[in-house]
């Protein structure tokens, strides 16, 4: 299959995706017609498309295992209870550090990243009022401390790069531990910087949720914590002592102790069915990207990028980060990119000789590079929550561009270093 066929697919999908078509179906055709252009027969197109699928399996299996975790995290609010924690540990003076880092720690322990920053936001928003910090610095922060938290996360991103690499997921979360908290820094000192220089005011509802609706009150911090410390204890068996426990197992586990201990026995059913609704849109979403996967997986693209980044001298290793980026771009998911690109590229960067956990972390990081673009949920989402206006958040795009670039880079020098 030639490179220019599966190129014209990959852009027909996201053209269909910035037109509103559902980016599943999108994802769909823009892999038939790849294949149709790239010189394959329909049914050859077909076979590809269904091994992409197949390859993508066993990754949708865990991820809607991890709807256990989230789903506890956000419906007994143990989410909002260690948000609120860290914003009044590290208070006013500290009011930069305090947001990135609770959006930091609640994606870490594998809440989504447009989930943090709506449980923060409302807490921000009083903040910022208070303090006179335009909303859009204080978005920023909320996004980087979570982009940050993100390659560090048992989220589907770093569970489907994992997967695909077949790396250890904890191995792969650990090496990511330096450049997570590099960009967390970064994050901070841009936001002191913007707050400084940024004029742009919002209209923003201000208001402060303490609980969610219909609960009486806020689980226990400790509590709150123990509940994913759990499930990291459980996946870091395998690197401290060589037990394996599979995140299918690990991320539902700490959900059920969390249940226990904080007495939701009789909500059971419904905390699993938030998380089953939290996660089907992202395993959904992975059927579309891994049949697009497959068909660039059977075309020249990846030898045409090689040969690309040969005539720039530049290093084969760079491809792991590159790919994450370019993938993100194109479907404006940190998810979706970390699926396309490490499914597509996984053996090369394997092939130069790149540890696995190594290559999962360096795609998953440039896989933040690019996947808040408009075109995307994410752009909306979190514009929203803050009511931000379309020209507002756009403005934003460069400073998280930057972030995401940070990220990606300290995973690769970290890896060429060490």
């Amino acid at each position: 299959m030639t490179a220019l066929g599966a190129l014209i697919g990959l852009f027909l999908s996201i053209l269909l995706i910035i037109k509103k078509i559902h980016p599943v179906y999108s994802l769909m055709i823009g892999a038939v017609l790849g294949g149709l252009l790239g010189g394959v027969s329909l049914t050859g197109t077909m076979t590809s498309m269904v091994d992409g699928v197949k390859d993508v399996s066993p990754a949708v299996i865990r991820i809607l295992s991890a709807g256990v975790l989230s789903g506890v995290l956000i419906g007994t609010g143990a989410a909002a209870t260690i948000s609120n924690a860290i914003i009044r540990k590290l208070g006013v003076r500290h009011v930069f550090f305090a947001l990135a880092f609770a959006t930091f720690l609640l994606c870490a322990v594998g809440v989504f990243i447009d989930v943090a920053v709506i449980t923060v936001a409302p807490i921000a928003l009083v903040l910022g009022k208070r303090l006179e910090i335009p909303v859009p610095v204080l978005l920023i922060a909320m996004v980087g401390g979570g982009k940050s938290g993100n390659i560090i996360s048992p989220n589907p991103n770093t569970i489907i790069a994992a997967e695909n690499f077949g790396a250890d997921l904890s191995s792969v979360m650990f090496y990511g531990a330096v450049p997570a908290l590099i960009g967390l820094i970064t994050t901070v000192l841009l936001t002191k910087l913007l707050a400084r220089k940024h004029t742009v005011r919002s209209t923003a509802p201000l208001f402060l949720q303490e609980q969610p609706e219909g609960q009486e009150q806020l689980p226990p911090l400790w509590i709150s914590l123990l509940t994913p410390l759990v499930a990291i204890v459980l996946l870091a068996l395998r690197p401290l002592f060589g037990l394996v426990v599979d995140p299918l197992v690990a991320l539902p586990a700490g959900g059920l102790f969390g249940i226990l201990c904080m007495g939701y026995g009789r909500k059971t059913g419904e905390l699993l069915r938030l998380g089953l609704q939290k996660m089907t849109p992202v395993a959904i979403l992975l059927i579309g990207t891994g049949a697009i996967a497959g068909v660039i997986k059977h075309s020249t693209l990846k030898d045409e990028i090689l040969s690309l980044l040969g005539h720039l001298n530049l290093s084969d290793i760079i491809i792991a980060p590159v790919s994450g980026a370019l993938m993100s771009a194109a479907t404006a998911s940190t998810t979706a990119g970390a699926m396309l690109a490490s499914a597509s590229f996984a053996d090369i960067v394997l092939g130069i000789g790149v540890p696995a956990a190594w290559g999962a972390l360096m795609v998953n990081a440039g896989a933040t590079v690019l996947d808040h673009l408009p075109h995307g949920s994410f752009f909306h989402t979190t514009g929203g929550v803050c009511e931000l206006s379309f020209k507002e958040r756009l403005k934003l795009v460069p400073y998280e561009t930057l972030i995401g670039t940070v990220l990606a880079t300290a995973s690769t020098l970290l890896y060429l270093l060490f």
